[in-house]
């Protein structure tokens, strides 16, 4: 199974498991040299690092079905998502659900509820005990549930050409999608071995 685009990869969840899973993965790389007017564009904001993200989707079996191309980290991941019409695939296309993280707040209006995040704090000051202890229930649950792309990441970065990329930027993209394809192979491999047994 291959699935090339994000279009594919929303028909694919719709015809046979309705849950996705999405994150962006951050890859560490060189500084640009001194001096550079896009110097500051590969920093990222989490972990104040040069680095590159790509939007991982996973499904419930913690298998890679899809890899973005690379962008500068200091892109937010709501705007990568928009950018590659995420929302319009999920307005127009089958029902399907994607857990997402607190980064990606506010996409659920925009795709009639079909991206789910962790609740919105709604006390910013001295909230109730009872509303701390259900919150972190909550923010428990959903975590638990998509936990498997924080392993699909992980398969991913156990490439060493991506546990720290130390070539040109610009070929990034291709060595994220090329390992992709390469991970997606031995999870398909696994998996009929796996049915074999």
């Amino acid at each position: 199974m291959r699935l090339r685009s994000l279009a594919d990869v929303v028909d694919h969840l719709g015809a046979s498991r309705p849950t996705g899973i999405i994150d962006g993965a951050e890859i560490r790389v060189r500084r640009p040299a001194a001096g550079r007017k896009d110097c500051d564009k590969f920093i990222s904001g989490k972990n104040k690092q040069n680095a590159v993200k790509s939007t991982v989707v996973t499904d419930s079996e913690r298998r890679v079905l899809w890899c973005g191309p690379a962008w500068p980290a200091s892109c937010a991941d709501i705007t990568h998502a928009r950018q590659l019409g995420l929302v319009k695939l999920l307005a127009e296309g089958p029902a399907v659900e994607v857990l997402a993280d607190a980064g990606y707040q506010g996409l659920g209006t925009h795709t009639g509820g079909r991206v789910v995040t962790p609740p919105h704090r709604k006390f910013k000051k001295n909230a109730p005990d009872w509303y701390e202890e259900m919150r972190e229930r909550q923010r428990k649950a959903h975590s638990s549930r998509r936990i498997r792309v924080e392993h699909g990441i992980a398969h991913l970065k156990n490439w060493r050409a991506l546990a720290r990329h130390l070539g040109r930027r610009e070929h990034m993209s291709d060595t994220v999608q090329a390992v992709a394809g390469l991970l997606a192979h031995q999870q398909t491999g696994d998996l009929t071995s796996t049915r074999q047994k």
